[in-house]
């Protein structure tokens, strides 16, 4: 029966906004495109009345172009109207494209809202504060550990401190008296000096001890 009768159709959604400026600016180019043909063909008018004498010829070629002209005036008209729509369209579809992408916003932010809620039950600041009060006694522990390890064990005690820097001031005695001077002699030191920087006499000494001219030590 609905093959023959005809079943009921199906309702087309509506166009959107979107699609109703496209077939706008569509027009309105083809408007365009007649107002500039129209353009031309008056051009030529003009070029031809330029070159005709006054007379019935320039008259009906006169009347020809005034013709072209009010249909250019109508077209102008007719695009304005287009361009006008196609703008309060525009701002239409922006302010609805807006609103989408606030509530779009406004869902994503309470989405948001309810997750740290339900995170935020699942945080226990109590054992937060116990966590770190435990690690906190762990690196206390640890350098207590380092501590322990660093001790110097197996020495004597009961040493004496003054008896330790004798011992030591004797032990450098030794070094010098072993001839374990292999250091200095690496070392070229200046050959002392055999004259008197102030005169010409020959410095003369006993004992390590540095006399003047006369034999006597100076002073």
């Amino acid at each position: 029966m609905n093959r023959l009768i005809g079943g009921a159709r199906k309702k087309e959604p509506p166009p959107n906004l979107t699609q109703v400026v496209a077939g706008v600016d569509s027009r309105s180019e083809s408007v365009e495109k007649k107002i500039a043909k129209l353009d031309m063909e008056l051009k030529k008018y003009k070029d031809q009345m330029k070159k005709m004498r006054d007379g019935p010829s320039k008259n009906m070629v006169k009347q020809r172009a005034m013709r072209v002209l009010k249909q250019k005036k109508m077209y102008e008209n007719q695009l304005e109207g287009l361009r006008n729509q196609s703008f309060n369209m525009e701002q239409a579809n922006f302010t609805t494209q807006m609103l989408k992408d606030t509530k779009s916003t406004v869902d994503a932010m309470k989405g948001g809202l309810k997750d740290m809620k339900k995170y935020y039950k699942q945080v226990d600041i109590g054992k937060i504060e116990d966590l770190q009060d435990e690690m906190e006694d762990m690196m206390e522990t640890a350098n207590e550990v380092q501590e322990v390890l660093g001790r110097q064990y197996g020495l004597p005690e009961d040493v004496d401190e003054d008896d330790l820097e004798a011992e030591l001031d004797a032990l450098g005695d030794d070094f010098l008296a072993d001839g374990d001077t292999d250091f200095l002699d690496d070392t070229a030191l200046p050959n002392p000096p055999t004259k008197d920087p102030v005169g010409s006499d020959t410095i003369k000494s006993k004992d390590g001890v540095l006399l003047d001219e006369f034999g006597l030590p100076q002073t």
